[in-house]
């Protein structure tokens, strides 16, 4: 496999007054999808947002890999959990914001600035729709639109924290789908933060499965064997109904 594209040492993740994770070491490589698993508050948001430089790690460091043309905070693009509604906006208007590192001084859209959103539309199955408002789409097409903006970025590296919240099922497999495209077609590292457990076992490359214990990345089948599921989740999650008297 290719040079990591993001590297954390030791890392030490949290708030002033409260350690989240502590120790937490792993690679992350170009073309894998990863799905971040655990319970609640055990840090997987902290995590994606300490790797996308929106608060300081606590200890520890991690790197991202120096691209051709990025520096550490522009390799990253990161896609948070919001239900967005802007007025007056069209899907055109949300795209082309991925696009604003690229821009002129004067913030101009160039033609392949033009180029790019209407590919990144085209790769999350939006294209033809640049011209409508925004918040006539339903939220699977908004997250959708969303996620074009962060591949309009053109950076190499894409972090979503829960995507498919606020989603019906077809639409979190699409969106699931798609972002495993992106990476295996793009070499782009996606790391997703999720709750989405049956689908995020069967379409991620490898598991960061965050808990109590620690944090472990494999595969999912790996995992499983160890039964590090079980010792996250304090429960067999693929045999629930056997624990029930």
């Amino acid at each position: 496999m290719s040079n990591a594209s993001i590297t954390t040492n030791n890392l030490t993740i949290g708030y002033e007054n409260h350690v989240v994770q502590r120790d937490v070491s792993f690679s992350l490589f170009a073309g894998e999808m990863v799905c971040m698993l655990g319970p609640n508050g055990c840090g997987k948001s902290t995590l994606l947002r300490t790797l996308a430089g929106l608060q300081p790690a606590l200890n520890g460091n991690f790197k991202v890999v120096e691209f051709q043309r990025f520096n550490v905070q522009s390799a990253i693009a990161l896609v948070l959990t919001e239900r967005l509604s802007l007025d007056n906006t069209t899907v055109h208007d949300v795209v082309a914001m991925g696009r604003y590192p690229y821009t002129s001084f004067l913030g101009g859209l160039s033609a392949n600035d033009e180029q790019v959103i209407a590919q990144s539309l085209s790769a999350v199955g939006l294209g033809g729709t640049e011209h409508t408002y925004f918040n006539a789409h339903s939220d699977g097409e908004k997250q959708r639109a969303l996620i074009a903006k962060a591949i309009a970025q053109e950076t190499p590296i894409i972090l979503l924290d829960e995507p498919t919240a606020h989603l019906d099922l077809p639409n979190r497999i699409r969106i699931l789908q798609l972002l495993r495209r992106l990476a295996h077609e793009q070499g782009k590292t996606i790391l997703i933060s999720t709750h989405e457990l049956d689908l995020a076992i069967q379409l991620s490359d490898r598991i960061l499965l965050l808990s109590e214990n620690g944090v472990q990345l494999d595969t999912a089948a790996q995992l499983r064997q160890t039964k590090a599921f079980t010792q996250a989740f304090g429960m067999d999650i693929f045999h629930p109904l056997e624990q029930t008297h």
